[in-house]
């Protein structure tokens, strides 16, 4: 059997932590879903939650930067976490300033792509690597 194009730790870091952050953006949505049926403590922990999960989508761009160089792997999932940084700090923002018209949509949306990135870490990553 062949080995990979690029060494497993860039592949295994990249979906670590792409998982993480999927967790945590998930935590996010039902912290939040919590918080407006009425339990005022949870924004806080959703709060504190958004710290930690900016912080794991910071790692997944490391990671995804890694896979790239030294990895020698594609570069787009370093794009794309750069792109989520760019959609989380604008959903802090929002969410700092009760913009919350705008902070639910972009929820959804940071989800669903975390979750897509996510699910190719763990599917698409595995057959470029076979």
């Amino acid at each position: 059997m062949d080995s990979p194009p690029f060494p497993g730790w860039t592949i295994w870091s990249l979906r670590l932590f792409a998982t993480a952050h999927l967790a945590g953006v998930l935590g996010q949505a039902a912290l939040a879903g919590l918080f407006v049926t009425g339990d005022v403590d949870m924004l806080t922990w959703h709060r504190n939650n958004a710290g930690v999960t900016h912080v794991l989508l910071y790692l997944q761009l490391g990671a995804a930067i890694g896979l790239w160089r030294p990895g020698r792997g594609p570069l787009w999932p370093a794009w794309a976490s750069a792109g989520l940084v760019a959609l989380e700090t604008a959903q802090v923002a929002l969410g700092q300033d009760r913009v919350i018209a705008l902070h639910f949509p972009l929820g959804m949306t940071i989800f669903g792509l975390s979750a897509v990135l996510c699910a190719w870490t763990w599917r698409g990553l595995r057959r470029v690597a076979a």
